[in-house]
């Protein structure tokens, strides 16, 4: 695993031999580099790598504040490795982020002065390492709920990594939980782009959308989410939700049937079909049989109870057109049933207790109008 961020130590000293005969300090560096290479296909332990780098930070200190040296690219180039190998195996915290420091500094550095790229593998390995370090201390942050300092590590090393998508995930909450949505926006999408699929991933990048009133994405991102998990409950809700919230309630519905062919346990689902059924279809029957769907699943359903009981209000008033008073009688005696039954699970629903108040008023019995309507008042 280590391996892959190091360079290739021996293609380094091929090409540094320039190097050998103008520092000997330099050289001397260089010499601890490529024991330290040996010590890693050796897989010895961090203890004897530290005392090999130790030597070679020494000659390069030495190296950086001499006259003609400290002007060389390669001196940098190797501070720059060194440390941020240190910054990664010192179990010493304070010592690590000291020579983190140090590496990030000698980094800029190196590539100020190497104007004729020569290196390049040597530098490309030192970023690496300090992109390791920054994620590692910013997925420390980030579980100390720390978002702002996990934002910053995290956000440069999705941008120098920018295909893991676990990584561009974790800079987008950290993101949105700063309420920096179009950053989240930004690092979301970037996941999205490059594979992922999780479920939250599409909630959260429709949220933002919604948030935004950008409604018509926001659609387009949770049908593509269900493309990819398919009758996933969380998404199919937020997906029905917006629908409703939008008005396109056909689109809505075919939803909402399709869901029921796979979740037949759901009495939200149940709930909205009914809904749509007695308020845009206005097909009371078939409304009335999924509310009783929804109360099978929940008998003590709140929403159930009371919009079935407005169903059977609706079926009594059109009996009581059409003259047929026992059809009027049975739907009234419905109603209030399914009134009683909500009034009990919250006795606070106003639009309960109004129209308790109008079917009582129905059937002339004024005491309960009388003790309803104190009710009412003391809300």
């Amino acid at each position: 695993m280590m391996r892959k961020i190091f360079f290739n130590i021996f293609v380094l000293l091929a090409t540094s031999n320039l190097l050998y005969a103008q520092g000997s300090q330099v050289k001397i560096a260089n010499n601890s580099l490529a024991k330290l290479q040996n010590s890693i296909a050796e897989k010895a332990d961090a203890k004897k790598q530290l005392t090999i780098i130790g030597e070679g930070i020494k000659a390069i200190e030495l190296a950086e504040k001499d006259k003609k040296t400290k002007n060389w690219p390669e001196t940098w180039a190797i501070k720059a490795y060194m440390c941020s190998y240190i910054a990664l195996i010192d179990e010493n915290e304070a010592n690590a982020d000291k020579y983190f420091q140090f590496a990030q500094d000698a980094l800029t550095q190196a590539i100020k002065l190497d104007k004729f790229q020569s290196n390049t593998e040597l530098i490309k390995a030192s970023d690496h390492n300090i992109h390791v370090k920054r994620q590692r201390k910013g997925a420390e942050a980030f579980q100390q709920n720390d978002f702002a300092t996990a934002y910053e590590l995290l956000k440069d090393v999705s941008d120098f990594l920018p295909t893991d998508t676990l990584l561009a995930t974790n800079t987008a909450i950290c993101a949105q939980n700063l309420q920096q949505y179009n950053d989240a926006l930004e690092y979301f999408l970037r996941a999205k782009s490059n594979g992922a699929k999780n479920p939250s991933l599409y909630q959260n990048i429709a949220n933002i959308y919604a948030s935004k009133f950008e409604n018509e994405l926001a659609i387009k991102t949770l049908e593509e989410g269900l493309a990819q998990n398919a009758y996933h409950p969380l998404l199919t809700n937020d997906y029905i939700n917006i629908l409703l919230d939008t008005e396109q309630y056909d689109k809505a519905n075919k939803a909402i049937e399709t869901s029921l062919k796979t979740d037949k346990r759901s009495k939200l689902l149940f709930f909205l079909y009914g809904y749509l059924q007695q308020n845009q279809a206005k097909n009371i029957s078939t409304a009335e049989l999924s509310y009783q769907k929804a109360l099978e699943v929940d008998y003590n359903y709140f929403d159930a109870l009371y919009q079935l009981a407005v169903a059977y209000v609706e079926n009594a008033n059109e009996a009581l057109k059409q003259k047929d008073n026992k059809k009027f009688v049975a739907n009234i005696n419905r109603a209030e049933y399914s009134l009683l039954r909500a009034h009990d699970i919250n006795i606070n629903h106003r639009n309960t207790v109004k129209l308790l108040i109008d079917i009582y008023t129905r059937k002339n019995r004024l005491d309960k109008v009388q003790e309803l309507k104190r009710k009412l008042n003391e809300f």
